[in-house]
């Protein structure tokens, strides 16, 4: 498989406001849509299966950057945006939260028959992955949440959650179709979720023999099937501190956007007029969509492009938000009647910021940048679950040196 590890997410109440969710909506389509036309929906299945990825186009989307709700709230989002577009992006996604996941099967025989593809193979799948994660991995956690999402080629991934509510801890799997050999022979791409010490897993290679002689699977000594994995961690604090993003990725953005111009960069000059804040999260994006895997692995660092419904590590900036999303549907518009360049004036933001990165020595005032997007808050129309931003007492509009 790819990969396999896990990560602690902490289980987070509340909701998403819908002045967000319709704009996490609306992102998340003109995301998937750029990855569908620039590579392909299969990369789309494949990046979705990243668990990395995935925390980070949740925080990209102006969730809190953290949490088990990311999971939720991204699929329900993507659910609501990207299905009524099924048949001309090629992609479908099934399942949801609660009774929701229930209905995985029935969606995915419907898919079946829209598309030609075995339905039946793709519901047996489904209850499969779910009783897998339920019931041969004994973690602690009880899957609420189950999403199956496939492309018109027969290429799949799934995203389930489950949570404890004894540590106050969710566990996100993941599963891909891609080179996928068995489904009780270490199957997933990658388990995110608490690493709580031993486990029972009969998905794990060593548990081969175990699966031979025994089906009492809840009685077997966990000790014999055991797996060292990579743990990811995510913490309980909800504010992002400087120990969880790479500074030197973050401060290469933040210059690019921020200390130079478009008119600087001959590549750039379709983004012309765009402000530094605005091309701040467009880079964000641009990475999002054209980065590789090695790029994210601080998912924090993409909070900085719409910040947090919490207010972590700022509000969201609406109005940045919007003209994001008008800038890529703007750029999706064009190159569907074969005019890319505001594509590729996008795509060279985030390789710009990547060549800036080999070079670039970040100051020491992360938390200096951090108050500076509160204090201007106000300015970009942030907002979050409490209210409105106002602006700070005192405030100058006194200019900071980024990086």
């Amino acid at each position: 498989m790819k990969r396999s590890g896990s990560a602690d997410l902490p289980l987070h109440g509340g909701h998403v406001p819908p002045w967000l969710s319709e704009r996490m909506a609306k992102l998340g389509l003109a995301i998937v849509e750029t990855i569908a036309m620039e590579f392909s929906t299969s990369a789309v299945i494949s990046k979705l299966a990243n668990p990395f990825w995935f925390q980070s186009f949740g925080a990209v989307m102006g969730m809190d950057w953290h949490s088990s709700g990311i999971t939720t709230s991204v699929l329900g989002a993507l659910k609501r945006s990207v299905n009524p577009h099924a048949k001309e992006l090629g992609i479908y996604i099934c399942g949801g939260k609660g009774k929701h996941s229930m209905k995985t099967p029935e969606e995915l025989l419907a898919v079946g028959n829209r598309t030609g593809l075995d339905g039946t193979k793709l519901a047996g799948l489904s209850r499969l992955t779910a009783k897998v994660d339920n019931t041969a991995i004994q973690d602690g956690f009880q899957l609420y949440q189950h999403n199956f999402i496939v492309n018109s080629k027969g290429d799949w991934c799934v995203i389930q959650q489950g949570m404890n509510n004894t540590s106050g801890t969710a566990r996100r799997y993941h599963w891909h179709s891609e080179n996928l050999q068995s489904f009780i022979n270490e199957p997933h791409t990658f388990i995110y979720g608490e690493n709580r010490g031993r486990i029972l897993n009969l998905t794990a290679a060593e548990a081969a023999s175990t699966r031979e002689k025994s089906l009492l699977i809840v009685n077997e000594h966990p000790d014999k099937i055991i797996r060292e994995i990579v743990h990811l961690t995510m913490p309980s604090h909800h504010d992002v501190r400087k120990k969880d993003v790479n500074m030197k990725r973050l401060g290469a953005m933040l210059w690019l956007a921020h200390e130079k111009k478009p008119e600087d960069f001959k590549e750039l000059l379709m983004l012309k007029g765009m402000g530094p804040r605005t091309l701040q999260s467009v880079a964000l994006v641009s990475e999002i969509i054209y980065g590789t895997p090695t790029r994210f692995d601080d998912p924090a660092r993409f909070s900085f492009a719409h910040g947090g419904k919490d207010g972590h590590p700022f509000p969201v900036p609406v109005k940045v938000f919007d003209e994001t999303i008008a800038t890529l549907q703007t750029a999706i518009h064009r190159a569907k009647i074969g005019n890319s360049d505001k594509m590729q004036a996008i795509k060279k933001l985030s390789e710009l910021s990547w060549q800036a990165e080999k070079d670039f020595t970040p100051n020491d005032n992360f938390d200096a940048v951090i108050q500076k997007e509160r204090d201007e808050s106000y300015k970009y129309g942030g907002r979050t679950v409490f209210g409105h931003a106002k602006p700070a007492k005192g405030a100058d509009g006194c200019q900071l040196q980024l990086f």
